[in-house]
């Protein structure tokens, strides 16, 4: 009976999902559905990191290598040029493939800045998640079960079921979910869950995950199990701190690395809701020009001319992005916090670096998570390929903060230093800031 609660737990937690997305932000998908104009989800061609390896093994160029222990996923993680280093472990039972997985056997994932890759012990498939420019994220399995033949299968409304809710800013995206884990991986949804980013206090993040590495007197929700059902607070955090070796809670032999590391953790974190506020963006701007068209034609006013509220609509999606970008609201680190499987190291490495060898992907891990805290994915494609309109509103707000013309308490967080270093580092490094900066009659005179 109590595993039948489980399961039903888990089946109520998907049926909560599934009716967040079918309403959100006050509207309901029948209103505006993603498969629809202008975003047309489902249907025509994608353009991200898996569609392109696809392509690229379609024609011979690109082959993936079967491993009888591991199947597809060291080619997997070596054609889209995913380290190891940056493996987190999580053991409650909140994907798909749940029935596989449990506290003895968590699921890895593995990341870099374009996509996510899932393995499960012993499961017939590989999930993998990348980002779509336009369409963002986007959801593909590969059997584990066919060592002669690779081939990526698209999913969409299986996956947008838990992908798609007010959790992923209401478009196709990624979510780190914390939650109080049973002693089998099953949460305990009375308990209440949490969506994690920067902004989730420690002691709120990784439950039903493992946690390497050192955070001093801060505590979190990875390493234990929820015994008392009925008390979360009783969840003994203090047994879960400073865990370096996870030999004593799992067996990580069969695993790439027997790492879960807390600096990838807290980068995973930021870099999911990233993600997702940039598709948002994306959508709004591309939503409010498709119904402008309409009006217009119907009004027979120019077809690109954008009414108030439209602009209105591009200009709070892409103020909410601008904010997450710069770190508004990020929870203070009271202890320094170091890893364990040096994905610090290589997680700086790609740069860009300015002249001064300063980048967006230099980690502090004393106070905060970056150095110079404006998101490095500034420089995605993603980011790249917002509509000018919603682009040219991204890159004068940051006009505004960063010369210090905006000084309202929201950015009070970014430091005259710290504004200095960011002007310096995206005029380096981002050159089109720098040119459309221009066209606006914009000087980067703080």
């Amino acid at each position: 009976m109590r595993n039948v609660l489980r399961v039903a737990s888990v089946a109520s937690m998907a049926l909560s999902t599934v009716l967040t997305v079918l309403v959100f932000s006050g509207r309901t998908l029948a209103v505006d559905p993603i498969d629809t104009e202008p975003i047309n989800y489902s249907s025509g061609s994608v353009n991200d990191a898996v569609s392109q390896l696809q392509q690229r093994i379609d024609a011979g160029q690109a082959k993936l290598t079967y491993d009888k222990r591991l199947g597809y996923l060291p080619a997997v993680l070596k054609q889209l040029g995913i380290s190891a280093t940056s493996q987190t472990l999580v053991f409650s039972k909140t994907s798909f493939q749940q029935r596989h997985i449990s506290p003895q056997r968590p699921r890895a994932l593995y990341f870099n800045d374009e996509a996510y890759v899932g393995w499960v012990r012993g499961a017939t498939k590989l999930e993998i998640s990348a980002v779509d420019p336009q369409k963002g994220a986007v959801f593909y399995t590969i059997s584990q079960r066919d060592p002669q033949q690779a081939r990526f299968v698209r999913h969409t409304h299986e996956c947008l079921q838990c992908h798609t809710s007010s959790l992923t800013q209401g478009v196709p995206g990624h979510l780190v979910r914390s939650v109080y884990p049973d002693a089998k991986g099953y949460p305990i949804l009375g308990a209440g869950t949490f969506r994690t980013d920067h902004t989730s206090p420690l002691d709120e993040r990784w439950g039903g995950w493992y946690v390497t590495g050192q955070h001093g007197g801060q505590r979190h929700m990875g390493n234990v199990l929820l015994e008392d059902e009925e008390h979360p607070e009783s969840l003994p955090k203090d047994a879960g701190a400073n865990v370096v070796d996870l030999e004593e809670f799992c067996d990580t032999s069969s695993y790439l690395s027997p790492h879960s590391d807390i600096v990838a953790l807290m980068v995973l974190e930021h870099q999911t809701q990233m993600h997702n506020r940039i598709t948002a963006a994306n959508y709004a701007t591309r939503r409010a020009q498709f119904h402008s068209r309409i009006m217009n034609s119907m009004l027979e006013r120019p077809a690109d001319e954008l009414s108030e509220s439209a602009l209105r609509r591009i200009r709070s999606a892409s103020e909410r992005l601008v904010r997450y970008m710069l770190f508004v609201d990020e929870a203070t680190l009271t202890d320094p916090i170091s890893g364990t499987s040096g994905f610090a190291e290589e997680f700086v490495a790609p740069g860009p670096f300015d002249a001064q060898g300063r980048s967006l992907r230099t980690l502090d891990l004393q106070g905060r998570l970056f150095r110079y805290p404006c998101s490095y994915l500034i420089y995605s494609a993603a980011f790249d390929a917002l509509p000018p309109v919603a682009k040219e509103q991204v890159y004068r707000r940051l006009h505004e903060i960063l010369t210090g013309s905006e000084q309202s308490e929201d950015f009070g967080h970014l430091s005259p230093e710290d504004r200095r270093a960011l002007l310096e580092i995206l005029t380096s490094t981002k050159p089109e800031l720098v040119v459309v900066w221009k066209q606006l009659g914009l000087t980067t005179a703080q």
